[in-house]
């Protein structure tokens, strides 16, 4: 028997022509899942740790973006509760808005926690840290800025939709990459 044929036998489907044993990819089936190819063109195996982490990835962005899109109704809720209220109920107006942010500062840091272990990408990993950044930092300085001056609450507005598009680009993506 030759080498060929001894390929041929192990592998079921596969034919042999003179010289060479080919496999047919369907019924060839894989040990494991390729992920995203390396720069050198080999893939790495995705483990069941980092499947789930991905899937947990998944799953948080979509929670952070459905977070923002309330933390959006609460500021606006809290704007004319100041209206009926009257200036001094500022703190118990946007105390709502105020934890729910730093509820999606949590959730941005366990984005950035599983991004890293289920390895989606550079551009998401990095992403993922920009996400946190500013939700954590950014908005609690601009926030505490735009008490005195109103040009700082407004740069918290615009950085807030800039959080919200961030999240939607790497939730985006990464429904991309699963299928």
């Amino acid at each position: 028997m030759t080498k060929d044929h001894a390929t041929a036998d192990a592998t079921p489907g596969a034919t042999v022509t003179p010289g060479t044993a080919t496999t047919p990819a369907a019924t060839t089936p894989s040990a494991t899942t390729p992920s995203a190819a390396t720069t050198s063109g080999a893939t790495t195996p995705v483990t069941g740790l980092r499947r789930g982490a991905f899937l947990g990835y998944r799953w948080a962005l979509l929670a952070f973006l459905l977070a923002g899109v309330a933390q959006i109704s609460l500021a606006g809720l809290g704007v004319f509760r100041l209206v009926g209220q009257g200036l001094a109920a500022g703190d118990t107006a946007f105390a709502p808005h105020r934890d729910l942010g730093f509820a999606m500062a949590g959730i941005a840091l366990l984005i950035l926690v599983l991004a890293v272990i289920a390895r989606p990408g550079t551009p998401a990993v990095i992403g993922s840290f920009v996400l946190v950044l500013l939700t954590s930092l950014m908005q609690s300085l601009l926030a505490g800025l735009g008490e005195d001056h109103a040009v700082y609450g407004a740069l918290h507005a615009l950085d807030g939709l800039l959080i919200l598009g961030l999240a939607g680009y790497l939730y985006a993506r990464a429904r991309w990459r699963a299928t």
